[in-house]
């Protein structure tokens, strides 16, 4: 049995695609993860799974998707497979496409609510093009799964389909802390990992870093609003209390993760996608033992509040937004409960307790598919 799993970004640092390759792998099958490779790409960790990586002329932009889709087109016309996964609205076209030229079995992985993206909401006709594309493959599609179980409501109810959820959780963590210190003297530390684009809230943690004392702000992760983030540090002269730490491996992020005394996951209400959303770094915070501040979107808020690992941010204003950074770090006696929940969450909320769902996903996907002659079962 070959499984290809198909994605648009650098698997290099793609956490779920890797959990995911990972477990397959136990099905048993043959799994070959098919990604994008630019200049700053980091190496791909010594996984049991097979990669392969498309070296991009066009970065970004609809030329980008583009040629992403007529090269990953023709790979999976001649590539063998039996199982084809598209991960995301990005890749779905040529994964869709090549599966029905050679009648396999294919399988959709969402990874967001890609039509409410910060990015296409205000760009109707771009989100158009998308949508266009989501609703004429989506009612086809078998096997789908996605991130919440507001987003497979959401899908569910816009296509009349079944989706499936199998969560963005980190595997259980035994740390031992061999990452370079973070820490300068008795400062309390902020950490933040995961892309840095808009809407996530990292401008408002920046702003509130002026009102703080005896506290930096670390950011681990990169992403198209970078710069602006470095610049809005520079107009604030804030160099002194927020780190760029850049792109981390993910097998050496939760070493200092671990270091942290709060995670924060401030998306902002731009869209379906944010609002819906239950981003991995939640649950990497949880893992590594660390309270959480997240925003009053539902469901990060309802396992922040459900687990007591937490408080959830209910503004926008950068000085009672220190207020509550200052109030987290400093309560010994609530850090002290919402240590002792993390520890009983961690335990929880865990891929070793997640992955049963993704197999029997696949399996029965491998129902559909002849084992002796891998021709495709009708």
């Amino acid at each position: 049995m070959r499984i290809i799993l198909c994605v648009t970004n650098d698997i290099a640092t793609d956490q779920r695609i890797s959990r995911i390759a990972m477990s397959l792998l136990k099905l048993p099958a043959e799994v070959i993860v098919v990604g994008t490779s630019l200049s700053n790409s980091l190496p791909v960790s010594d996984h049991h799974f097979q990669s392969r990586r498309f070296h991009m002329f066009f970065k970004k932009g609809p030329f980008f998707y583009a040629e992403y889709n007529i090269r990953l087109f023709f790979y999976l016309l001649f590539a063998k497979a039996d199982i084809l996964v598209a991960n995301d609205l990005d890749t779905l076209s040529a994964v869709f496409l090549a599966s029905r030229f050679r009648m396999k079995t294919l399988v959709y992985d969402s990874h967001e609510y890609f039509t409410e993206l910060p990015e296409l909401v205000g760009r109707p006709k771009v989100k158009r093009t998308w949508e266009r594309i989501e609703s004429w493959i989506l009612p086809r599609i078998k096997y789908v799964y996605t991130v919440s179980l507001s987003i497979a409501n959401a899908y569910s109810q816009k296509y009349n389909i079944p989706v499936q959820v199998v969560r963005n959780l980190p595997l259980r963590a035994t740390v031992i802390q061999t990452g370079i210190p973070l820490r300068k003297n008795y400062e309390r530390l902020i950490m933040y990992q995961g892309v840095l684009n808009m809407g996530r809230g990292l401008e408002l943690a920046i702003k509130a870093m002026q009102f703080t004392d005896n506290v930096r702000l670390i950011i681990a992760g990169s992403g198209y609003f970078e710069k602006e983030l470095h610049h809005l540090v520079r107009n604030l002269n804030l160099h002194e209390k927020v780190h760029f730490m850049g792109r981390i491996p993910p097998h050496e992020l939760i070493q200092y993760t671990v270091q942290a005394d709060l995670g924060i996951s401030l998306e902002e209400n731009k869209g379906l996608n944010y609002y819906f959303a239950l981003p991995n770094k939640l649950f990497d915070y949880i893992q590594a033992q660390i309270p959480v501040l997240v925003s009053d979107l539902p469901e990060m808020a309802f396992i922040v509040n459900h687990y007591e690992v937490g408080r959830v941010l209910s503004t926008d204003d950068a000085r009672e937004l220190a207020v509550v950074f200052n109030q987290m770090l400093s309560d010994t006696e609530q850090r002290a409960q919402w240590k002792e929940n993390l520890r009983k969450a961690s335990m929880e909320l865990c891929w070793e307790n997640e992955e049963s769902g993704l197999l029997n996903i696949y399996r029965n996907a491998i129902n559909r598919v002849s084992v002796t002659t891998g021709e495709y079962k009708k």
